[in-house]
């Protein structure tokens, strides 16, 4: 992955990182880049670890609370239509406002913001953590999600600053990247052992030590910088965007219980696109928006956020209903579920291997449809599962396919956010690969769940049971969750055919525009 000077903003990984602002359009006057002297010797790299440790805390998140979905579920007495609210309330403002984000972080100080948002993040997360209704978890996790995407861009950017040295800013942005890397497996690992050994909500308690750990030393050893002038925020474009996906995802929930067709569902969706075309016309309009128009111009950075899109839409509910079925129909422990998921960690290591060198040597246009056709076999492989399906025989091969082909397509969009793309505009270009991901994650775990809870409640109308003992009950229910569970595989499964004629259609980025794209000084991770 390859890091790049921008005019605007400098991403790693999806997060925005100011370096080197541009003047602003219009009126604006030029922003100036303002740092305090870099910590001196060792001190930098504590600077790093309490980056690190602020960056793993948001990765962490991600996927420490999958585990704890089943108990926590339980306990609230949240039910299978809302239960997705989990994933959704942290993914939906996390990908929202991780552009403006990193914006404010510029303006108003990176080290400032840090401290900020750690210190909301902790608050946060105790909020959910003593949840008594489903409705305050869901709060706390919009919190998180709102915090976390403050911080994710203040940290890299504090990175930027901190390490003026190529040689030690590139060893510095590996051990950010590995943590970011394998922050999703420890997460896993974690939320497994905390909800078997204490309870589901120690996933969301154990936030609190980090953040207080990272606070403690990032208000001794960070230095703060900020850029003066020009300042513009965007806010009715925030407001706007988050608002226009906030009424899709809730549209996504009503067929559950009101129907597809029924004023619910019809009027959210209607408000949904009457918001989201406000936005474009905003950012047509805006003098610093948050997401020029101009860089969805190029066919194939185009291509690589449509996929992007559709990707995250089909993806995240994956987690969402293996989760239950692991721990549901097969019996596993948290513990059991969270190893039985550590494979997909070690296909996208793989497949980003992989696939950085195919696309160097094919190009893009053959590794992202290749990535999205193994994520389909493997969806339509998971779409077949019954009470009776085995991990070793069904569950681990669909793993490894998908997550291969995840690499594949994470490496790949990557470099093609970056195809023909100004230096004034690269930050912003590669940061929306990351947020297409989670707003399609939002959104499309929403719609599968939804799909999912209509499936099995039609499975159970359709199919009462034979005998009213509790264990035949208890096998028509088993049975009536994995139809569910195997229609939204067959849907994730249709949209990511749509990526991959997406990737087709869009995408025609050949070797030699990604060696062109690779070739400006950067930091390889």
């Amino acid at each position: 992955m390859r890091h790049f000077r921008s005019d605007d903003d400098l991403v790693v990984g999806g997060a925005p990182v100011a370096d080197d602002p541009p003047p602003a359009p219009g009126p604006v006057p030029k922003a100036q880049e303002v740092t305090d002297a870099a910590p001196a010797d060792g001190r930098r790299w504590v600077a790093l670890a309490v980056i690190g440790l602020a960056q793993l805390m948001v990765v962490l998140d991600a996927t420490i609370v999958n585990i704890a979905l089943p108990e926590a579920q339980v306990a609230l007495g949240i039910s299978d239509a809302d239960r997705q609210w989990m994933v959704t309330a942290y993914a939906l403002p996390f990908g929202a406002l991780l552009l403006l984000g990193g914006r404010v972080a510029d303006f108003l100080g990176r080290k400032r913001i840090l401290l900020i948002a750690l210190t909301g993040f902790a608050l946060a997360s105790a909020l959910a953590g003593f949840a008594h209704t489903g409705l305050l978890l869901f709060t706390g996790r919009a919190l998180q999600g709102v915090f976390a995407a403050m911080l994710a861009p203040a940290a890299l950017s504090l990175i930027t600053v901190t390490f003026t040295e190529e040689r030690e800013r590139a060893k510095a942005f590996a051990v950010f990247g590995a943590i970011a890397g394998g922050g999703a497996a420890v997460g896993l690992l974690l939320g497994g052992l905390l909800t078997e050994w204490f309870s589901w909500r120690w996933c969301l308690f154990v936030n609190i030590p980090i953040a207080a750990i990272a606070l403690f030393f990032g208000w001794r050893v960070l230095k703060e910088s900020r850029i003066h002038g020009g300042t513009h925020y965007d806010l009715p474009g925030a407001l706007l965007a988050t608002g226009g996906l906030g009424a899709l995802v809730w549209a996504c929930t009503q067929p559950a219980e009101h129907g597809w067709g029924s004023v619910n569902t019809l009027g959210w969706m209607a408000a949904a696109v009457l918001l989201l075309v406000a936005f474009v016309v905003v950012e047509l309009k805006s003098s610093s928006p948050l997401l020029p128009m101009r860089i969805l111009a190029n066919r194939n950075r185009a291509g690589a956020y449509l996929v992007g899109l559709l990707v995250g839409a089909g993806l995240f509910a994956v987690f969402l209903f293996l989760t239950y079925y692991l721990q549901g129909i097969l019996q596993y422990t948290p513990i059991q579920a969270g190893f039985a998921f550590l494979p997909f960690s070690a296909g996208v290591i793989v497949g980003a291997g992989v696939g950085s060198q195919l696309t160097i040597r094919i190009g893009p246009r053959i590794v992202v449809p290749a990535g999205t056709v193994l994520g389909l076999i493997g969806l339509a492989w998971l779409s077949q599962i019954t009470p009776e399906t085995t991990y070793f025989g069904t569950i681990l091969p669909a793993q490894l396919l998908i997550s291969v082909g995840m690499g594949f397509i994470f490496m790949s969009t990557t470099n093609l956010a970056l195809v023909g793309v100004s230096n004034d505009d690269a930050g912003v270009a590669s940061a929306v690969v990351n947020t297409v991901q989670q707003v399609g994650g939002s959104v499309g775990t929403a719609l599968l769940n939804t799909i999912a809870a209509t499936a099995t409640a039609t499975y159970l109308a359709a199919n009462p049971p034979t005998e009213q003992t509790p264990e035949a009950i208890g096998r028509l229910q088993a049975a009536a969750a994995v139809d569910g569970f195997g229609s939204a595989f067959v849907w994730a499964a249709v949209i990511f055919g749509l990526a991959t004629v997406a990737a087709l259609v869009l995408i025609n980025a050949g070797k030699h525009q990604v060696a062109e794209v690779s070739a400006p000084a950067g930091h390889a991770l």
